[in-house]
């Protein structure tokens, strides 16, 4: 039946078993077994037939109990798609009986042969009786009458004998581990790791290796593999146990020996030498004919060996890239293929510190996972108090209800970042993200009181201003206490990873930028360019800040180009450093973006404070104030709309971009900015803006008396300026996507109080995803699709980019590419990330 039965099949090497029938575990087997191995006899069971199984349709115990010798123990094994999705435990030495106990005792000893029948009754008792796992605790495991007492205490509590046939107890165990994979818990867990729904388990039947014995040889049972889970180096690592069976060798602590010769205790080279070089040469031929590093779990039994399983080796990000690499290095797999094998989010393991995950986790609140990395620090609840602790040397967590542009310094300040409010695209993720800051936005479920510094967790628990705290961006949560961290692991096989992405992409990678040192770490990524500089960021420093409240309070266009001329040196000395490190690559330079009020102060310290600043009565400074006020000013008088009616400030800095472009070209490549103007929705805006750029750059060519270029753009956020883009596209050298405004446009959604419900949104399938975290392809993506064949309909050579922290997510990088965006844009810390999921893309299109 087995040989010609697909559903139960004798594992040979040319059975018809496969992974998406069978699972993962029986196929590596067939592969031991083509390897020829010394792999035990087993056979395979569908996932159909473990269906049936869980149905009540048994198959034919007794023809699948004649594959095996006469009274051969066995054991189960679960055989899932992947492995990662769990499955039930195995269970050993099914067949064990008092007959079999009997004559074992003869061959190995009474104890050793006890120890397998105890085994048997305590897994079958727990797994398919379903009894306590407790029923036997008072009962001492060593004592000569323990299998007498056991059996006693199964029968009572089971109301029935212990089962003694073979057919009858693997009917059992095949039945538990069938119902145990389709129960509503364990679909609901292996679903949380990403299995579909309808995930199927495959069962492998195994004649057992006793690895126990009075004989003069050794026995024992062990694990094996040549990498470190954790660092992914060259290292043998596992335990072996003497006198034992399956896994128990990584259970028993001090008991198990070393693999190899090692100086803190006796190991399995030393005890039986030949055994474990066999050991080695079958997981060095497993790594490479299976091309993957594998734990190799063995039995020796009376000196010989017997490979029982092979599972891929555990690992962590930083582990899983270096022996993707090694193995493509050493020629067992293509460069291609290491880089399809590494998940590119897995990335900001190795760019940012993490919180240990072996450490205990006392998480105190949780909320939106904004910028990855984990940081220790104090409360601090303002910008000023986290400046404070940074000058002391003192690591802090910026504690605020929501952050605004005058945080900013604050958050440089800041280790990480936890606000109550916002979403993955509010200004607190943005900045942080672009910072490398850890960040938490949206923890609504803990209660914030600034004002009387106060944190206070959802189960009672108060944090106060100096409290030690943990943000895990990558998570969302937050930890009470300083929590055991990992470094950050950028080193050659990272370096080697990134050098073959680039060689693979098709697609272009710059990184958001707003300061010289966000500049320095996108080109430590080998990011191909600026494709967004932020220039209102530069203008929170506290000596440019009062000299932006002057311009803001001045009432005359002269008056405000002179509050501007002390900004100009300010900001030319900007660019000119971001020129100077960007090395002749493309610098996007956005105008000034934001409402005029977020310059200004809100508290009446503050305005006090303005008042006193300016020489101005307190009654002017809070008329102005209050003029200035918007009940929407991320829809009102921002972006190009203060460049038309405010034109000074982007004079102001045309003049200083193209003054820092002659400074930067005359010590190195000649430099070529892109100005790009932003919150664009008609074309007359662009032909205004446009004029008085071009004139303030024939002004400077005759003042500097030298030549340069530059190119003009504009930002596409607006649904109006994707739709009417064949109009604005004339005018224009390129065009970027701000995804985040363009998002939160089309779906009328603040992207900083979307928090408070998307999750609410997601969980109930209003939609399948945070638009602000993936790209809306049929919403937003329509625009963009519209823009972009608008665009170059008018102008076939024109630039088109995505500049939004959509850029940064592998997903959207796909819709990029597809509808044939030039470059993506996102923050410094995310490049890699998108440069991996582009040269897989690429790789995938061309393999097919």
């Amino acid at each position: 039946m087995q040989q010609n039965n697909p559903d139960i099949t004798l594992i040979t090497p040319d059975a018809p078993v496969d992974t998406a029938t069978h699972g993962g575990r029986a196929k590596c087997l067939q592969r031991l077994v083509r390897l020829d191995l010394p792999v035990p006899r087993t056979v395979a069971l569908s996932f159909d037939e473990v269906h049936r199984i869980a149905a009540g349709e048994m198959p034919d115990m007794e023809a699948l109990i004649a594959i095996f010798e006469n009274e051969e123990l066995l054991c189960v094994r679960p055989s899932s798609e992947d492995p990662d999705w769990g499955g039930p435990g195995a269970v050993l030495n099914i067949g064990m009986n008092d007959a079999r106990h009997a004559a074992l005792s003869e061959i190995i000893g009474v104890p050793s042969a006890n120890v397998l029948y105890l085994r048997f009754i305590q897994a079958y008792s727990t797994h398919v009786a379903r009894l306590d796992p407790d029923l036997f605790d008072a009962i001492d495991m060593t004592a000569s009458d323990a299998l007498t007492d056991v059996l006693r205490a199964y029968e009572e509590e089971a109301e029935e004998p212990f089962p003694q046939t073979r057919p009858v107890q693997l009917a059992g165990v095949l039945r538990s581990m069938a119902r145990a994979w389709e129960g509503t818990s364990a679909r609901l867990l292996r679903q949380a790791k990403g299995a579909p729904a309808d995930a199927g388990l495959g069962l492998v039947v195994q004649s057992m290796v006793l690895g126990v014995g009075e004989g003069d040889g050794e026995s024992g049972s062990g694990v094996l593999q040549l990498v470190d889970s954790a660092t992914g180096l060259p290292q043998i690592k596992g335990r072996y146990l003497s006198q034992a069976q399956g896994r128990a060798a990584l259970e028993s602590g001090a008991k198990a020996l070393y693999l190899e010769r090692d100086p803190r205790g006796p190991s399995l080279q030393d005890k039986a030498p030949e055994a474990f070089e066999e050991i080695r040469r079958d997981a060095a031929l497993m790594r490479e004919k299976l091309r993957e590093e594998m734990q190799i779990e063995f039995t020796i039994d009376n000196d010989r060996v017997h490979i029982l399983d092979g599972v891929r080796v555990q690992r962590t990000a930083r582990a899983a890239v270096r022996i993707a690499v090694q193995l493509a290095k050493d020629g067992v797999i293509p460069k291609e293929e290491a880089l399809i094998r590494i998940e590119p989010r897995s990335l900001n393991e190795l760019l940012h510190r993490q919180v240990d995950t072996s450490a205990p986790r006392d998480v105190i609140g949780t909320g939106v996972a904004a910028s990855p990395g984990a940081a220790t620090g104090r409360i601090v609840f303002t910008a000023s108090e986290a400046q404070a602790s940074a000058a002391r040397g003192e690591p802090c967590v910026l504690v605020r209800r929501e952050t605004s542009p005058e945080d900013i310094r604050g958050m440089h300040a800041a280790s990480a970042v936890l606000t109550e409010r916002g979403g993955i695209t509010s200004h607190a993720a943005v900045i942080g993200r672009g910072l490398g800051l850890p960040c938490v936005v949206g923890a609504s479920s803990m209660r914030f009181q600034t004002l009387k510094s106060l944190l206070t967790a959802p189960d009672g628990r108060v944090f106060r201003e100096g409290d030690i705290i943990t943000v895990d961006g990558t998570r969302g949560e937050i930890l009470a206490g300083a929590a055991p961290m990992h470094e950050p692991a950028l080193d050659d096989a990272f370096q080697a990873l990134m050098t073959w992405a680039a060689g693979a992409c098709d697609i272009g990678i710059r990184a958001n930028a707003d300061t010289p040192a966000d500049a320095q770490t996108a080109r430590n990524f080998d990011a191909q360019g600026i494709g967004l500089c932020r220039t209102e960021h530069m203008f929170f420093e506290e000596d440019r800040l009062t000299v932006m409240r002057e311009m803001i309070f001045a009432k005359t266009s002269e008056d405000r180009r002179a509050a501007l001329e002390q900004l100009l040196p300010m900001q030319r000395a900007d660019f000119t450093e971001l020129f100077r490190i960007m090395q002749g690559q493309p610098v996007c330079i956005r105008l000034f973006d934001p409402p005029l009020h977020e310059f200004l102060p809100t508290d009446r310290a503050g305005l006090r404070d303005l008042a006193e600043a300016l020489n101005l009565p307190l009654s002017d400074v809070t008329r102005r104030v209050e003029s200035l006020d918007e009940y929407n000013p991320m829809l009102g008088m921002r972006g190009v709309r203060l460049g038309v009616t405010v034109p000074e400030i982007y004079e102001m800095q045309a003049r200083a971009i193209f003054e820092a472009t002659l400074d930067a070209s005359r010590e190195g490549a000649p430099v070529v900015p892109e100005i790009m103007i932003p919150l664009v929705s008609a074309k007359r805006e662009v032909e205004l803006v446009k004029t008085r750029i071009d004139a303030v750059a024939a002004a400077v060519r005759t003042e500097k008396g030298a030549g340069f270029d530059y190119r003009f753009g504009v930002m596409v956020e607006t649904p109006r300026a994707a739709l009417r883009a064949e109009d604005i596209a004339p005018h224009c050298h390129f065009f970027s996507f701000g995804t985040n405004d363009l998002t939160q446009m089309t779906y009328g959604l603040s992207r900083d109080d979307a928090g408070r419900f998307m999750s609410a949104y997601v969980q109930q399938g209003v939609f399948p995803e945070d638009p602000f975290h993936t790209l809306d392809v049929e919403g937003v993506g329509e625009l963009l699709r519209l823009g972009v064949e608008r665009g170059r309909r008018a102008r076939p050579d024109l630039i088109l980019s995505i500049c939004g922290e959509h850029g940064g997510s592998p997903e959207s990088i796909a819709f990029c590419r597809e509808v044939g965006i030039d470059y993506v844009s996102c923050s410094p810390f995310r490049v890699p990330v998108a440069r991996l999921a582009a040269a897989q893309l690429a790789i995938r299109d061309k393999i097919g």
